[in-house]
């Protein structure tokens, strides 16, 4: 019991002294910092904001990170050292006494162009979607015979008898020679990550005298959203920060080509709580393709523009955060709530997860402008990829509104759109240097 008692008052009396010291605050703060950060040439980097606002200062050329500052009065240090790829390793100390080390990764400066542009989106499928099933009427009773055959809604029809199948009208021909020869059809089926093969006999429908198989089938799909940003060095572009899914099936849509083209916003039907809003749009006259699309993933729609396109209020070029930078606080987004006028409006970031592997929902954000509040009610349909800009970088776009709360959504960092896009900031050139492509 007296040991007991002893050891404690020593351990009172040793952190007392360590208080007296100034060691336990600062140790507090080192220990809070990531053990590896990112940052991109020419910038300042707060290793330890909370306690002595020391900076690593990267050079805004190819070399490696030049310096630390320093506080007055600190006394805490950090050493440095830099190795031949421009990285760095950061040891900060508390009286000489080592803590931690920080691993630091310097990037080749990094810029993209932000979006705000409402855009019409046209998606071909690869081969035809099943998104549904239906009865016909013949001789000997209702019956479909997609069903009878194990065909499921969801499944995409991509050969009939080992011929490629690319849009509704491949089909038909098909139906119509198996319903006379009275041989069954082989159908090549994609469901999820699997291929199946499946017997279908169509049967004639006594209303008209037609062979039908008992499947709605559809190729194609429209809609409208927001363009995020556009790299003008390789001409690519990412656009509304989520998946785009069949509206029957739910799944999404497995793209074999597709086109955003030019758009107007209508009118707008604002959010309730319960009820998200949405932008009403049209395709413009003409119908003029911005650009191609060869990707639909859970980040975004992606692909190439075929000319540089401009928002008319942010059209230069300007430097990204990777997620571990984004804090929350004061941001803007940029979107178009009529017409195809893009205008910047306030939000607040309310929380940002610093993810070091890709994933969705990284970012809450809240619409605190005003007039757009007046406008949409917040989020709406529609809004989805408008680009999330603090501190005059592009941090991601918005995605998701909360049903309850429409003034209030999901956000994407920029950082895993840019990976969807194909735009390596990570990749090396021929002379070792890290560039993006």
């Amino acid at each position: 019991m007296k040991r007991i008692k002893i050891r404690q008052i020593v351990g009172i009396l040793l952190l007392g002294f360590l208080i007296s010291l100034g060691f336990i605050k600062p140790i507090q703060d080192y220990l809070s910092v990531p053990t590896d950060i990112t940052v991109f040439q020419g910038e300042s980097l707060t290793i330890d904001q909370n306690h002595s606002n020391a900076t690593v200062q990267t050079s805004d050329k190819n070399e490696s990170i030049l310096s630390l500052g320093s506080v007055e009065n600190n006394p805490h240090s950090f050493s440095i050292e830099a190795n031949e790829d421009g990285d760095a390793e950061v040891t900060m100390q508390v009286s000489n006494i080592p803590v931690k080390k920080v691993n630091v990764r310097v990037l080749p400066e990094f810029k993209i162009i932000p979006g705000g542009q409402n855009i019409g989106v046209r998606l071909n499928t690869v081969g035809v979607l099943v998104v549904g099933h239906h009865l016909i009427d013949t001789s000997n009773g209702d019956v479909s015979p997609g069903e009878k055959a194990g065909i499921q809604v969801g499944d995409m029809i991509t050969a009939i008898n080992g011929k490629s199948i690319q849009k509704l009208s491949d089909v038909g021909p098909f139906v119509k020679r198996s319903g006379e020869s009275g041989q069954s059809l082989d159908l090549t089926i994609k469901r999820n990550e699997e291929t199946l093969h499946k017997k279908l006999t169509p049967v004639k429908d006594a209303s008209d005298a037609s062979y039908r198989i008992g499947l709605y089938i559809r190729d194609s799909a429209a809609g409208v959203g927001t363009m995020t940003f556009y790299h003008p060095d390789s001409g690519k572009y990412g656009a509304l920060g989520h998946v785009i899914s069949d509206m029957d099936t739910k799944k999404p849509i497995v793209v074999n080509d597709g086109q955003i083209i030019e758009s107007t916003v209508t009118s707008i039907e604002k959010g309730k709580n319960g009820r998200p809003g949405e932008k009403l749009a049209r395709f413009n006259n003409g119908e003029k393709i911005l650009g191609s699309i060869y990707k639909n993933t859970q980040y975004g729609i992606f692909g190439k523009l075929k000319n540089p396109i401009r928002n008319g209020i942010m059209d230069k070029a300007m430097p990204i955060k990777l997620s571990h930078e984004v804090k929350e606080g004061h941001a803007e987004i940029l979107t178009v709530v009529k017409g195809e006028e893009v205008k910047k409006y306030e939000v607040e970031i309310v929380s940002s997860v610093p993810q070091k592997f890709p994933a969705t929902k990284g970012l809450v954000v809240k619409i605190t402008d005003p007039e757009l509040l007046n406008a949409t009610g917040g989020i709406v349909q529609g809004m989805s990829g408008s680009p999330i800009i603090q501190d005059g970088k592009i941090i991601g776009a918005v995605t998701h509104v909360f049903v309850n709360d429409p003034t209030s959504g999901y956000g994407v960092h920029i950082e895993w759109m840019l990976q969807e896009a194909g735009i390596n900031i990570y990749q090396e050139n021929r002379n070792g240097d890290k560039v993006a492509s």
